[in-house]
């Protein structure tokens, strides 16, 4: 049975997608089978892993029962993707009225989990029903944090939206970790934000950090993950780190 994470934050620009791409990738290369379900409208994570969000039937078309989650499927060497694509912005509306509304990704990933170790869910940079769905469907979320002022805002609004999908919904939805973000151990700032961070999440918060990089942010650009792009690069080797880590941590 696949461990179902959705890497969640409802700031944006934190990393989410760039962290999505790159641990489906490294774990890719550490031979465990990983789907990436990118659950964002801008599709992001699609185009990161090399997919056309232009042309792909996708996670949308799922959720509406148009087509099976195995149809939808995209192999890439980086891992298998369910696409997104700019159909998935509507889909906030029109779930609303549909049964089980909050259930509808489950259900979807449910039909292929089976032949995957990890699923990974790149979320929208809101909490609203998409985001929702994904935290209904994830056995655990995993939470990039910028090092920057304003990363803690915004932190407790997540974690009461947890609490409340805990009581009602996803009663065994855990805190897989927090993962710090464009980080700058040179300044105090960062370094402020991270003893804030361990402080919140005792425990939980991962030993590899994420550089601020340029070559993380160009790979994007040619629709690969950075291990493809530039292996040499600190966010290359960030990434790769963080895969050991998190495989330690699962005990496998």
């Amino acid at each position: 049975m696949a461990k179902i994470i959705a890497i969640v934050n409802q700031k944006g620009g934190v990393g989410k997608t760039t962290t999505c791409v790159n641990l489906s990738a490294a774990l890719t290369e550490n031979g465990k089978r990983v789907l990436l379900c990118d659950f964002d409208p801008q599709a992001n994570s699609t185009s990161g892993m090399g997919v056309d969000k232009t042309v792909s039937k996708g996670i949308y078309d799922v959720l509406i029962g148009e087509i099976p989650a195995a149809s939808a499927l995209v192999h890439t060497k980086y891992g298998d993707v369910l696409p997104s694509n700019k159909a998935l912005a509507g889909a906030g509306i029109e779930l609303i009225g549909m049964e089980r509304r909050e259930f509808l990704l489950k259900e979807a990933l449910g039909q292929v989990s089976d032949n995957y170790d990890y699923v990974f869910i790149d979320c929208p940079p809101s909490l609203e029903l998409l985001t929702l769905n994904a935290l209904c469907a994830a056995d655990a979320i995993l939470v990039p944090v910028q090092g920057e002022y304003f990363a803690l805002e915004g932190l407790s609004d997540l974690m009461n939206t947890v609490r409340i999908v805990r009581r009602s919904l996803n009663p065994q939805l855990e805190m897989e970790g927090v993962l710090l973000t464009m980080f700058d151990g040179r300044t105090n700032l960062s370094l402020q934000v991270a003893e804030e961070v361990k402080h919140y999440f005792p425990g939980k918060v991962y030993a590899t950090v994420i550089p601020r990089n340029v070559r993380l942010s160009e790979a994007p650009s040619h629709g690969k993950p950075i291990s493809a792009y530039d292996r040499t690069s600190r966010g290359a080797e960030s990434y790769a780190a963080l895969a050991a880590e998190f495989l330690k941590k699962q005990g496998a």
